[in-house]
C-alpha cells in the first residue's frame, strides 16, 4: 500500500497539500516580521499525526471493549535538535481520559496495545525520537 500526495506552492512560504482524502491542509512557518499565518507548522503537523493515529487506535479499541469514555484528548509535545536539520529527538505523549465511571485498566490496555501494536506513527518516530507515555485520569463526581 502506497500514499501519494501532492504539495502545492501558493506564494511566499505557504504550501497547500492534499490528501488520499480528498482534504487539504495549508502549511507554512513562522517569517520573522510577518505576524499573519495561513497556515500550519509541518514539523507540528508531525505531532498532531502522532495523536490522531494513536487518539484512532485508542477510541477504537475502547470501543470494542465497551468501555465507554465521556471525553479524551492527547497532548504532544516535542523538543527539537538545536542543530540543522531540525528533528523532535524527544516527544512526551499525554493520554487524557474523562468520564463519571473510567474503567482505567481498559484505558492503559488500550493505550499500551496503540503504543507497542497499531499505531505506525508512533514507530516512525520510535526511529529517530525518546519518546515518553503519560495516562491522565479525569474522574467526574456523579450528582
Amino acid at each position: 500500500m502506497a500514499d501519494k500526495i501532492t504539495t502545492h506552492w501558493k506564494g511566499g512560504l505557504t504550501f497547500e497539500s492534499d490528501n488520499p482524502s480528498g482534504k487539504t491542509v495549508v502549511m507554512d512557518t513562522n517569517i520573522e516580521g510577518q505576524d499573519e499565518r495561513f497556515g500550519l507548522s509541518p514539523k507540528a503537523m508531525m505531532l498532531s499525526s502522532l495523536a490522531g493515529c494513536s487518539a484512532l487506535d485508542v477510541i477504537s479499541i475502547l470501543e470494542k471493549m465497551k468501555s465507554p469514555i465521556d471525553d479524551f484528548k492527547i497532548e504532544v509535545s516535542g523538543e527539537l535538535t538545536d542543530e540543522h536539520p531540525r528533528y523532535y529527538h524527544s516527544v512526551v505523549v499525554g493520554y487524557h481520559f474523562y468520564g463519571s465511571d473510567l474503567d482505567k485498566k481498559k484505558c492503559e490496555k488500550a493505550v499500551q496495545l496503540s503504543i507497542d501494536k497499531y499505531c505506525g506513527v508512533m514507530e516512525m518516530f520510535r526511529q529517530f525520537a525518546k519518546i515518553e507515555t503519560n495516562n491522565h485520569f479525569h474522574i467526574a463526581t456523579k450528582r
